[in-house]
């Protein structure tokens, strides 16, 4: 009898022993396949020189400001075009360095984008899982209030958001976390719903494991591939959002941040002051166009319907 408990007793230990090594080859063919995939690679090769361009920057150019966020001021050298001494990419109308605000503002663009995707991928799990793992009146609730944050457009609402509460990029990071969320959510759920009707969480159900143990060991890990490809994608989403919310004056005057030095360069381009725009500019759209890229490719290698996988 004792061996047979023994025995009994040794069966999950080796089932769990079985299961992590089922996940690290599934993660270990993951990284495979994403460096196999060309939209993936070039998308991850550019996230990381932008991410360690945002780690290093105090290595990188140094600021004699006493808020390493705020560009330090050259008075002497007003609107300067690139390669002037000191000022490799020239500067702003108020004497702003344009290599500081590009170098600097990948790192606020970092800042964002975690902060945010972070926040509101933990909201948006929760309430999904909620809704879908519960269903009846949990379920409608919480969809009806997710309803209602979706009819109003992505910009319309942050922008409102955030000229409540006044310029300042802690209240821009707020106002995207109150508006991303929802996606999250309806996707959590819909996944859920699906996974709910496999076999293997009937088998569950069977051999008597409870609801909550089934929601956390069955039904939530299958369920939050899409929010990955999801929060990737949005890493570069959020940073187009709030650029634009810094570019209309919703971030502080001076802030080394992408959207303000566009909006500082604008008014140069038809003068042909170029440079501080194009260069915000174009970091701006690298920044959305790596995540694009490494979001797109994700999609393609976790997507078990891709042919081959």
């Amino acid at each position: 009898m004792a061996s047979g408990s023994g025995l009994i007793g040794a069966r999950p230990a080796a089932w769990r022993f079985r299961a992590l090594v089922t996940r690290v080859r599934r993660t270990t063919d993951i990284v495979r396949e994403s460096l196999r995939n060309p939209t993936t690679f070039a998308g991850g090769l550019i996230v990381l020189v932008l991410v360690l361009m945002a780690l290093f920057a105090p290595v990188i150019i140094e600021g004699n400001s006493p808020n390493a966020y705020q560009m330090p001021r050259d008075f002497a050298a007003i609107d300067a075009p690139p390669g002037t001494e000191g000022h490799l990419l020239g500067t702003t109308p108020t004497g702003g360095d344009v290599l500081y605000g590009v170098v600097w503002g990948a790192r606020n663009s970092l800042r964002l984008s975690l902060i945010v995707v972070s926040i509101t991928v933990a909201i948006g799990v929760a309430v999904g899982s909620l809704a879908g793992f519960l269903g009846g009146r949990w379920d409608s609730l919480l969809m009806r209030v997710v309803d209602v944050f979706l009819s109003i457009p992505e910009l319309i609402f942050a922008l409102a958001i955030a000229a409540t509460l006044g310029p300042a990029f802690g209240n821009i990071i707020l106002a995207l976390a109150v508006v991303f969320w929802v996606k999250y959510a309806r996707i959590v759920r819909g996944q859920i719903i699906h996974v709910k009707q496999n076999d293997y969480v009937d088998a569950a159900r069977v051999i008597g494991d409870s609801r909550w143990r089934i929601y956390l060991k069955d039904v939530l890990p299958n369920s939050i591939t899409p929010v990955m490809v999801q929060a990737t994608l949005d890493m570069g989403h959020v940073v187009l959002i709030g650029a634009t919310l810094s570019f209309i004056g919703l971030a502080e005057a001076g802030l080394a941040e992408w959207g303000n030095l566009v909006s500082e360069g604008q008014s140069g381009i038809v003068a042909g002051r170029w440079w501080v725009a194009t260069f915000a500019g174009a970091m701006v759209f690298l920044w959305a166009l790596a995540f694009n890229l490494l979001g797109d490719g994700l999609r393609d290698v976790l997507d078990p319907r891709t042919e081959g996988r």
